[in-house]
């Protein structure tokens, strides 16, 4: 039998976030609450909006070059990337 001696190392991390930022305060103009009631329930404070340009797919691109310039590499230079999302583009 033949022995696998495949490994997996993580070299970077990445990450983005939509640049629009939504405050409880704003919220609170539109529905009947108050950025108190939301920190005491949910301990949020504030939260970011995508924009129709700001796909799971467009933010994955955009992690990933971040994670493969934070560990000194280049696309050409990696094999897989993996992305896990609740909200898939369709």
């Amino acid at each position: 039998m033949t022995q696998n001696n495949a490994a997996s190392r993580i070299f970077g991390t990445g990450f983005y976030v939509p640049p629009r930022v939504v405050k409880n305060d704003e919220l609170a103009t539109m529905f009947d609450t108050s950025d108190e009631w939301i920190q005491q329930r949910t301990g949020i404070k504030e939260r970011r909006y995508s924009g129709p340009e700001d796909t799971p797919a467009a933010m994955a691109e955009k992690a990933s070059l971040a994670a493969i310039a934070q560990a000194g590499l280049e696309p050409s230079d990696i094999e897989m990337i993996i992305v896990a999302t609740l909200s898939p583009d369709h």
